[in-house]
């Protein structure tokens, strides 16, 4: 990657911890502990990869009509619910890591039960902010999806993917998987496929189409974008369970090996290492093979899945 993107992706960052500042609760009355610990897991840093693919999704659909004020909610929105359940997933009861990125996780600083709540208060302040932002957004032309209501059909992917039909959905099926013995080996890939395509593939698909669908985007080109990020997100999941074999608590600023401490079968544990890595590669090419397909072959979000393969942490 050139340094042009690099600077690219670091100008967008800065640019989406601003919009995230913007919307952060004041941290005062009864509600203070938690709207502390909230704004901690909020502000812990991170690659902010969702809000970015919203709002380059967005603005290549948008192009000369883009106005960031309807879409900003939304990415503020996304970035909560991702935070949220990093928040859940580090607790003692789940995952039990004490460290992500580099710093103490929420409850290793405020406790289990205020981390819980904190989750909690991200989740639902997510649909709060979206909501706020669909009442004030300005008008936006007619949708041809079922819902003619562009807010409304952002509203109802954003909704959608994060619950039992998506994310919540694929982390349900990770923990019955954890540990499970005897189950046939086509089974088990289905069940990965399935965690993989839910649990991390959701908010991506979700991300992608929520920039799309208020970028003024055909319901068409809206699925071809949840393609792109199923691919995306399923390609970034086989990636971080390569890097929890290959890499170090110290590049991660998390601790590895955590996969094969919890029992979890992974596409790297079913496939093998160079299969994993070849599958990573096929699906990254399916993708950009589509967006170039919408036209977009030479845009950010083009290099950001490029990217998205060969990083590191």
């Amino acid at each position: 990657m050139g340094t042009d993107f690099k600077s690219g992706l670091n100008e967008r960052v800065a640019h989406i911890e601003d919009t995230l500042k913007a919307f952060l609760p004041a941290e005062n009355g009864y509600a203070k502990t938690v709207i502390e610990a909230m704004n901690y897991s909020l502000l812990a840093g991170g690659k902010r990869l969702r809000p970015m693919m919203m709002l380059e999704a967005y603005r290549l659909f948008a192009g000369t009509e883009a106005d960031e004020q309807v879409v900003k909610p939304f990415m503020t929105a996304m970035e909560m619910i991702h935070t949220y359940s990093l928040v859940h997933d580090d607790l003692p009861a789940m995952d039990n890591d004490e460290y992500r990125r580099g710093r103490k996780t929420t409850h290793a600083v405020y406790g289990a039960g205020m981390a819980t709540l904190a989750g909690d208060g991200l989740l639902n302040l997510a649909y709060e902010t979206a909501v706020a932002g669909a009442i004030k957004g300005k008008e936006l032309s007619s949708y041809d999806g079922d819902n003619k209501n562009r807010y409304l059909a952002a509203l109802e992917i954003l909704t959608t993917k994060a619950g039992i039909y998506g994310m919540v959905g694929g982390q349900c099926a990770d923990i019955c998987a954890e540990n499970a013995t005897g189950i046939p080996e086509d089974e088990m890939k289905d069940t990965l496929h399935y965690i993989d395509e839910n649990k991390t593939g959701a908010l991506i698909e979700a991300s992608l189409m929520v920039g799309a669908v208020l970028g003024g985007a055909s319901a068409s080109q809206v699925r071809m974008m949840e393609q792109v990020g199923s691919n995306v997100g399923i390609a970034f999941q086989i990636q971080d369970d390569i890097l929890d074999i290959t890499s170090t608590a110290e590049v991660l600023g998390k601790p590895i090996g955590s996969d094969e401490k919890n029992g979890k079968s992974t596409y790297v544990s079913l496939y093998g290492m160079d299969n994993a890595k070849a599958k990573v590669k096929e699906l990254s090419d399916e993708a950009v093979d589509i967006l170039d397909n919408l036209g977009f072959k030479d845009s950010f979000l083009h290099e950001l899945f490029q990217y998205l393969i060969y990083r590191e942490k």
